[in-house]
């Protein structure tokens, strides 16, 4: 993964690597390179060896050093109670050893399974202020000219400060304002998702960023195609060009053209100007051609020509021109049935999909991460209208959870939006909130049926679906099912021994 820091002379400003990583943290950054390349700045700053930044995990109590580490993978884990920085997690006490052999506090089992010889020792907590709850912790080994000093030590505490102000900025949050720790909501920096399916589309996000490969993002509409897409932009080699969006649904069909490849003064009447494209401004950066799958036909071409060899030229221009940048693109039609129709051009469909990332609607990535997802958003939206920290009623989490979500990710943050405004005294139940439809319908295919289960079993939870989908009514879901009545309650009543 591209840092997200550039490398720095050893003679670094302390100061510099607070300025940098306050203009790094608005960005949907890999926070694994962000800490990654934090730690590596702070140990050329202290004139360290080597440095880890160590954060406390609140759903497992212990410490970690990567964001998108599983819990099973215990080599990037560390005891809360083993250690010096074990130590600091707990106390939240600055610790300075010029003998870590000679401290009981220290833990030499990494020394000796790496072969690496611990000398000197500086950690400092990371938190909001001295008296908040201990989010994680900036440990330093073996400065190069001696023992760590008073400075040094004043330094890492303020940056543990600074860090811990900075973590508020990211997806990285504590769960409350007085529990210890943040929770590890997701890879990327403001994109949440912790299920497997997310996973999957952060590995490929991470894999496409690292190369030039042309990126075509699928799903449904509100699912975060556009942040996704300035992930893979600002993960880049790219990440200091410009990232420009060009959405294919906004713009009538005749000025498509002169949007993307700009045009020449006089080229159609009121063009009293030469105006570059967006192609053109992107430049050394990244290029989005949104809902490409609403590309008008006679475009396809010239937008195909223009990958092939970025090459382009103005409208009512004859100069060739070159444009080096990368090309995301993301839709939510079904471009091969567009292709089938002829509605989209086959060579174009595959020249897009290089790197192809579906992305999941909002009701796959189960009922754990919808509730995540509108904690996270209520916290946000009661920080901007100055309301309480929300809290959820059982009432609307079971309601927000059963509800289809056709709207995704965007509509439920446009729900907890509203209701936070509607929850003057931060509770989000069935009166301070927006009402949510009923649950929607289960068809056949959304009904849960494995493969290898009995036919008899298929039937019964096919028909146990059918019934939940018509609200517990067994005549309507018989009525739907076109059966009687008696014959939905005598196979309910079969249950799988």
């Amino acid at each position: 993964m591209q840092p997200m820091l550039a490398s720095v002379p050893t003679s670094i400003s302390r100061l510099s690597l607070l300025v940098d990583l306050a203009s790094v943290l608005a960005r949907e950054v890999d926070l694994d390179a962000l800490l990654s390349m934090a730690a590596q700045r702070v140990a050329v700053a202290l004139r360290a060896d080597r440095a880890s930044i160590w954060l406390i995990d609140a759903d497992h109590g212990d410490l970690v050093t990567g964001v998108a580490v599983l819990p099973e993978v215990l080599e990037l884990r560390q005891p809360i109670d083993r250690g010096l920085a074990g130590f600091v997690a707990r106390t939240g006490d600055v610790v300075r050893v010029d003998d870590a052999g000679s401290d009981d506090r220290f833990d030499p089992s990494a020394d000796r399974a790496t072969g690496y010889r611990t000398r000197s020792v500086l950690c400092a907590p990371i938190r909001e202020d001295a008296r908040a709850p201990v989010r994680g912790v900036i440990q330093v080994l073996n400065r190069s000219d001696g023992p760590f000093d008073g400075e040094d030590e004043r330094y890492l505490l303020v940056l543990g400060l600074q860090l811990g102000r900075a973590l508020e900025l990211t997806t990285l949050r504590a769960r409350g304002a007085d529990r210890p720790g943040v929770v590890l909501r997701g890879r990327f920096n403001h994109i949440l998702g912790r299920s497997p399916s997310m996973q999957a589309v952060f590995n490929r996000i991470a894999l496409a960023a690292q190369t030039d490969a042309t990126v075509l993002l699928r799903g449904e509409t509100g699912t975060g195609k556009g942040l996704l897409a300035r992930a893979v932009h600002v993960n880049s080699p790219r990440q200091s060009g410009p990232f420009v969006t060009v959405d294919c649904t906004t713009l009538p069909a005749q000025l498509i053209e002169s949007e993307l490849f700009g045009h020449e003064r006089g080229a159609f009447t009121g063009a009293d100007r030469r105006v570059p494209g967006r192609l053109e401004v992107a430049h050394g950066g990244t290029v989005l051609v949104d809902e490409i799958g609403d590309l008008p036909i006679e475009m396809q071409g010239k937008l195909l020509r223009f990958m092939q060899d970025r090459k382009f030229e103005r409208v009512g221009g004859r100069t060739p021109l070159q444009a080096d940048v990368r090309v995301i693109c993301a839709t939510h039609r079904d471009l091969e049935e567009a292709v089938r129709q002829e509605r989209f051009r086959q060579d174009l469909y595959y020249r897009i999909r290089v790197v192809e990332v579906r992305v999941p609607p909002l009701r796959e990535r189960g009922p754990d991460e919808i509730e995540q997802l509108a904690r996270h958003f209520g916290v946000l939206y009661a920080k901007r209208y100055g309301r309480p920290e929300p809290r959820f009623t059982r009432a609307s989490l079971a309601s927000i959870k059963a509800h289809h979500w056709p709207g995704n990710v965007r509509e439920l943050e446009h729900w907890v939006e509203s209701a936070v405004v509607l929850s003057p005294d931060g509770t989000i139940g069935e009166r301070g909130a927006p009402s949510l439809p009923p649950p929607a319908r289960v068809n056949a295919t959304e009904a849960l049926c494995p493969l290898g289960l009995p036919l008899e079993e298929v039937n019964r939870r096919y028909i146990a679906a059918t019934v939940d989908a018509c609200d517990g009514n067994k005549t309507e879901a018989a009525r739907q099912l076109g059966v009687g009545r008696n014959t939905v309650s005598r196979v309910l009543g079969k249950r799988k021994r």
